[in-house]
């Protein structure tokens, strides 16, 4: 008797299969990366490589010179003396260094070379903050003993290329301020090819191979991480469409008015370290911190929990509500923050014993609150007590940075 197999039905001609693109490094290194996507659906090789390619060469941050200041020079058609090469081809040199930056902070360099010789671009002073990644760079040659060339160059972070001309405050910069052509842009070239491949049966799935060169202030991969991580961030928007509202990734809207928005943070009286922080960030108004979140200004350079108390317990006494809008306990955020200094670093400044306790009623002043506390250390003294409230934590932070 014969026995009656079911055979499973194939898929339907010309049919996309259910596939999953997966992605391989071919080569890397400090500056050329080539990668390939495959197996890829029809015509979608070209749709994902295109847009990464735009992003790749325009919206990748980066740092370079916007201007310089050279010593005895006021304009770039002229000659430097015992220097070989005019001002304006100093500048071309000058505008092919390639700095790394870790930070977006606007920042300083200095050249000060003397003697006969070649100046490369090695020779310039930076700050912890800029590494140039280019020291052989050649700037230019001093063709005497007694020749010497002193240099300012302003470091600052973008996008894309800033022609010199419209450079911020360009028209009102001093005499003897040279503006340079500014290249951000890290990545130096992108270039991607569709290629035929094989999934199964079927021949017209496609494999896209994309290369990139980098100038060496970022690693190759790194950029098409950050291509790709703003691509689906503009992407994101699209998707809460059909619920019939606008994705926005707006901030909450401050009710202030126009004299709070702009009064000068110095009005604050904070410490010195906290206020410095603030302007190294180019922060001047009260209106400017309110719309940053915690996250954002811990992120600035020296700036800890310490400060961010601080700030927002000045921010409180001047009637200013906080654009978190977090409160940590019953103590509010400033009270919270000072009884995790007290747990955490109490056993190192010597205050086993204290114990704070909150006379304040809800919603009041919680600075009104420390003034009652209790110490149970028998051997301590009231003049210790207040020493140890007075220890300056900031310090500490200063001193391990």
């Amino acid at each position: 008797m014969l026995e009656t197999y079911i055979l499973p039905s194939a898929p339907l001609e010309g049919a996309s299969e259910n596939i999953r693109p997966s992605i391989t490094v071919l080569e890397s290194d400090d500056g050329y990366a080539r990668v390939a996507l495959e197996p890829l659906v029809p015509g979608f090789a070209h749709t994902i490589g295109n847009p990464l390619r735009r992003f790749l060469l325009s919206s990748i941050k980066g740092s370079a010179i916007t201007w310089v200041k050279i010593e005895n020079v006021v304009h770039e058609y002229t000659a430097v003396t015992g220097v070989k090469e005019e001002v304006m081809d100093l500048l071309l040199n000058i505008k092919r260094i390639r700095i790394h930056a870790d930070s977006e902070r606007t920042g300083k360099m200095r050249l000060d070379v003397q003697g006969e010789g070649r100046v490369c671009a090695g020779d310039i002073a930076t700050s912890s903050d800029f590494e140039i990644v280019n020291p052989e760079l050649h700037l230019a040659t001093l063709d005497g003993t007694e020749s010497n060339l002193s240099i300012e160059f302003n470091v600052e972070s973008g996008l894309g290329y800033r022609p010199a001309a419209q450079s911020e405050g360009s028209a009102g910069m001093q005499v003897g301020v040279l503006p340079v052509d500014a290249v951000f842009n890290p990545v130096k070239k992108v270039n991607y090819t569709r290629e035929p491949t094989r999934v199964g049966q079927r021949t017209d799935y496609e494999r896209l191979v994309l290369e990139l060169w980098t100038d060496g202030t970022i690693a190759p991969l790194d950029a098409l991480g950050e291509a790709a991580e703003a691509l689906v961030d503009d992407f994101f928007l699209f998707k809460n469409l059909s619920g019939g509202g606008v994705s926005t990734f707006s901030r909450p809207s401050l009710s202030l008015s126009p004299e709070t928005y702009q009064t000068p943070i110095e009005r604050l009286d904070l410490s010195h370290r906290t206020l410095n922080c603030l302007k190294r960030a180019h922060i001047t108004r009260v209106g400017e911190v309110l719309e940053m979140s915690d996250d954002e200004l811990l992120k600035i350079r020296n700036f800890g929990e310490k400060s961010l108390t601080e700030l927002r317990s000045k921010l409180a006494e001047q009637g200013v509500a906080s654009s978190s809008g977090e409160e940590d306990s019953e103590l509010g955020p400033v009270g919270a923050g000072i009884l995790d200094e007290f747990d955490s670093d109490g056993e190192d400044r010597g205050l086993d014993g204290i114990t704070i306790v909150q006379s304040a009623q809800p919603g009041s002043d919680i600075l009104g609150a420390l003034e009652s506390v209790a110490i149970t250390d028998d051997a301590g003294t009231e003049e210790d007590f207040e020493d140890d409230l007075d220890y300056d934590f900031d310090d500490d932070e200063e001193e391990a940075s």
